[in-house]
């Protein structure tokens, strides 16, 4: 299916990306992107221009990952119906490596609709999620570093030199920070809670050239706390850094009814973010934004926010 014209808002999803299934229990799902998927079946999302994700390739994982990391994953023989540990919190199922495969290939067609005229604003719906994984292995539900992967698929193809990744999810996206903090032309921004897995995010981690900036978030904290860290520190600073290209890391396991955290935000706080957002890249990058799919493990509070957020791009 083609992305439209260069107005287009496009949705860009996989269904592999449902074969990675975790050991029994696990937060991390299939039926989480099922309840988003199934939310964007909605009339109001009819105008969404719906793609397929395409695989990354080695060669794009191995800008962010190790080389030994990558064939790892994508080597190892996982029988059907059965687990391996990637580490406490991450499983291979026989179908992750290609759902690993398909997310990060989401976000990278993500980039080549935005930069390339094919769409104005992309959705990837994939998992797993990205943004704790790092150079060398998986973290906290992540197989590889989505965000990130995208970032510097921006630069390898398109010439992009300052790249932004903004993170709302409630947990701080290690990874990406990880991968962004020795480049001062890569920006990352992000609110979190605070204590809270994977216990970094400091306000005092700022990356080389002050190119990372955390917000952390107290246990308890709602709307007011969450709307008063963007708009008084990290739009600023996203604004200042002027970057050519917005990439999100949508988590929406902030909201109040999500069982893995104690923030207390409500669907309304992510139509709002996601409408200032899409408003400093109008400022800043011609309104080219790409938006990935990360945390949110109550299933009804996750399609809900989801939807405020594709509804919030298509308005835009």
């Amino acid at each position: 299916m083609t992305a439209g014209q260069p107005g287009t808002v496009a949705l860009v999803t996989h269904p592999a990306c449902l074969g990675h299934r975790p050991h029994a229990g696990h937060a991390e799902r299939p039926e989480r992107l099922a309840r988003v998927l199934a939310a964007l079946e909605a009339d109001r999302f009819r105008a969404l221009a719906r793609l397929e994700a395409p695989a990354a390739t080695e060669a794009e994982l191995c800008r962010v990952h190790e080389e030994a990391y990558v064939r790892g994953v994508l080597t190892r023989e996982v029988p059907e119906g059965e687990v391996v540990a990637l580490d406490v919190d991450t499983d291979q199922s026989s179908g992750s490596a290609e759902a690993a495969l398909r997310a990060a290939g989401g976000a990278i067609l993500g980039v080549d609709l935005v930069l390339g005229g094919g769409a104005k604003r992309v959705f990837v719906a994939t998992r797993p999620p990205g943004h704790h994984a790092v150079r060398a292995g998986a973290m906290g539900f992540c197989i590889f570093s989505n965000a990130a992967v995208a970032a510097l698929h921006a630069r390898a193809r398109w010439g992009v030199r300052r790249v932004a990744v903004v993170d709302f999810d409630v947990h701080h996206g290690n990874g990406t920070a990880e991968a962004f903090a020795p480049d001062a032309d890569l920006f990352y921004a992000s609110s979190h809670q605070m204590p809270l897995y994977p216990g970094t995010g400091k306000a005092s981690e700022r990356g080389v050239a002050g190119n990372v900036v955390n917000a952390p978030l107290a246990p308890g904290g709602g709307g007011g706390e969450f709307r008063a860290a963007w708009s008084e520190t990290l739009l600023p600073a996203l604004v200042a850094f002027a970057p050519e290209l917005l990439i999100v890391s949508a988590g929406f396991d902030a909201h109040r009814a999500d069982p893995l955290a104690q923030l207390e935000l409500e669907t309304d706080d992510f139509t709002w973010i996601s409408e200032r957002l899409l408003e400093a890249a109008g400022q800043c990058c011609g309104g080219r934004l790409v938006s990935l799919l990360e945390g949110g493990y109550d299933l009804d509070a996750l399609a809900a926010a989801a939807a405020a957020h594709v509804a919030a791009l298509l308005d835009a």
